[in-house]
Parts: structure tokens; C-alpha cells; sequence
């Protein structure tokens, strides 16, 4: 069974919201051990430029495999 397009956005955007949300409370968490003090606002900015990277990330991966797979050079 293929999942829809509607589905596949659904399921990229609960993704990243999740990941926002655990980078921000793993910053808050972590960031003191190392005596680093920022402030909630700094934490939520910080996590929305890793967030963007790593979406960023996700989709340069994704393209270059599609482009493998269509030139079949895996086969």
C-alpha cells in the first residue's frame, strides 16, 4: 500500500514539530550540565535553526537517493 501525498506531509510536519520539541527540551536539559545559561527564547531559536538544517539535511538525502534509485546505479 502507498502512502498518500496528503499523508506523507502529515507525517513530515508531526516529524518535525516532535523533533523541535525534543531539541528544545533536550537544549534546556543539557545546556547546564555544561554551564551554559539561555535564556527559554534563545533555546526556541536555537532549536528552529537546528530544526531548519536538519530539514535541510532530510531532503538534500532524500533527493540524492531518488537519484540513485531512478539511475539504478544500487541495482
Amino acid at each position: 500500500m502507498r502512502q498518500s501525498r496528503r499523508m506523507s506531509l502529515l507525517e513530515s510536519l508531526i516529524n518535525v514539530a516532535v523533533g523541535y520539541g525534543v531539541a528544545v527540551l533536550a537544549q534546556v536539559m543539557i545546556f547546564p550540565l555544561f554551564g551554559l545559561e539561555v535564556a527559554l527564547s534563545d533555546n526556541l531559536a536555537i532549536g528552529a535553526i537546528f530544526t531548519a538544517i536538519s530539514i535541510v539535511r532530510s531532503y538534500t538525502l532524500r533527493r540524492v537517493f531518488e537519484e540513485i534509485r531512478v539511475r539504478r546505479v544500487w541495482a
